[in-house]
């Protein structure tokens, strides 16, 4: 349940629509509800602003649906992340309101527009990087993120990378994604002036070690304002740009406009 929809049950009793027997029943279902598996946080919109995210890996095709069926009433633009094309299906045979993103692993179930607010620069090294990518770009949009989409500007051919700056200067936040030695986060936090996410990724030979090496080089770079998230996590870099971007605009009500004007 979101702000807009629990004003609406509020107004719904107050005119005399909604019965409190009928009010009781939508609102006994909060803060969660139990499916015996999974406890399905319907309270997290109205806490955070952003409904509960289904991470799939793991889960089986019904646990999902299980879930998937119980948010549905209750919220839009519902995350459902490292899904692949078996998650798609059992989420199609519930509703057609669904769009697969193949390439980042995201179905976005009931998709709703909203408008976008600020800048996020989501810059990766090489095309290998690019589905890690694409799940933080998919996740911001739908976070309702204005983003700029910067592939394959690795620091072999640096170039490629100031080409992009007009672009990237203008960002809020900028997430770089990188594999190999990881170096991409320290030469993209060199040049703006925004925070800096690095999201090292499993791409490279052996003793890159899984991403172990991107890591512990974005862990350890020298550039002021990059900050690191976990091997391959592309969702969590762009929930926590997101929440930078956010207060970066000013505050947006929950159909993403802004609720007083801001400074360019």
């Amino acid at each position: 349940m979101d702000n807009q929809q629990l004003k609406k049950l509020i107004v719904g009793i107050q005119n005399g629509d909604v019965s409190p027997e009928k009010a009781l029943e939508r609102l006994k279902k909060l803060p969660f509800e139990d499916l015996g598996y999974a406890k399905v946080d319907h309270h997290r919109n109205l806490r955070n602003g952003v409904p509960e995210v289904i991470y799939c890996q793991g889960k089986t095709v019904e646990q999902i649906q299980g879930i998937v069926e119980r948010m549905m009433p209750h919220h839009g633009n519902i995350l459902a992340t490292r899904a692949d094309s078996r998650v798609h299906e059992g989420i199609l045979a519930l509703t057609d309101d669904c769009r697969y993103h193949e390439m980042a692993r995201i179905v976005v179930v009931r998709p709703q527009p909203v408008t976008p607010v600020g800048r996020i620069a989501v810059v990766c090294a090489g095309t290998s990087d690019i589905p890690v990518a694409e799940e933080a770009a998919v996740t911001a949009i739908t976070l309702g993120n204005r983003v700029d989409r910067h592939y394959d500007v690795g620091v072999a051919g640096i170039h490629r990378l100031l080409d992009s700056c007009e672009d990237l200067f203008k960002a809020n936040v900028a997430i770089a994604i990188a594999g190999m030695e990881g170096a991409l986060a320290s030469v993209v936090g060199g040049l703006v002036s925004c925070p800096v996410i690095g999201v090292p990724t499993s791409v490279g030979y052996g003793a890159s070690f899984g991403g172990l090496a991107a890591l512990l080089s974005m862990l350890n770079s020298c550039a002021s304002g990059v900050s690191v998230v976990n091997i391959d996590n592309g969702f969590g870099a762009a929930y926590q740009a997101s929440l930078i971007n956010k207060l970066a605009t000013g505050p947006c009500d929950e159909r993403g406009r802004r609720t007083r004007p801001i400074n360019p």
